[in-house]
């Protein structure tokens, strides 16, 4: 059973090493799901598309040839799968004739002693919220690693196959456009 879910991977030596993919998977699972979440921003959806990548991992027919390109490699494959399940949902849509309406959540668990407080922050978190979902994928897949994964830019560059300038310049753009999206929605003030 073990042997199915590991495969031989030929490193740049001679060493052969094995990969554990159930360990793979898991050392990946977190910053995999924010790029999914990033792309779909439907947090139900984030559990298949996970699901599909684990097996898309499994049935692959040719491993990889060099361990270290496994980030990128499970990158561009959820990738692969995000865009496969927005073509099954779509179909999907198409068939029923109509949208199923969303329902996001309730996040705001903390318990704050003045109601005007607490309502004043979920305010300005739904329009946060807004404000990134208004953003290009993968402007918002940056900023989400960054911010809520507290990754360094070599860590982002890794695990997307970039180098560290293409992430400096990615979340510096990344930024401004954030930055524009809660002026127009009167988050913030629009400095000149």
């Amino acid at each position: 059973m073990t042997e199915s879910r590991t495969h031989r991977v030929a490193g740049g030596s001679a060493n052969n090493t094995k990969v554990d993919w159930q360990i793979a998977l898991a050392q990946h699972d977190r910053w995999l799901r924010t790029i999914v979440y990033s792309r779909l921003r439907d947090r139900d959806a984030v559990d298949e598309v996970i699901q599909e990548v684990a097996l898309a991992v499994v049935r692959q027919a040719a491993p990889l040839s060099d361990a270290s390109k496994i980030a990128p490699w499970l990158y561009r494959l959820a990738v692969r799968q995000v865009l496969l399940f927005r073509r099954r949902m779509g179909r999907q849509r198409k068939l029923l004739g109509r949208y199923a309406d969303q329902i996001e959540p309730d996040d705001d668990r903390e318990v704050n002693t003045d109601p005007l407080d607490w309502l004043l922050a979920s305010e300005r978190r739904q329009l946060v919220r807004v404000a990134v979902e208004r953003l290009a994928p993968l402007d918002a897949e940056v900023l989400l690693l960054k911010y809520t994964e507290d990754w360094s830019y070599d860590e982002i560059a890794r695990h997307l196959g970039v180098s560290d300038s293409a992430i400096e310049s990615r979340l510096h753009r990344a930024r401004r456009r954030l930055r524009e999206e809660l002026a127009a929605l009167e988050v913030v003030e629009v400095q000149k």
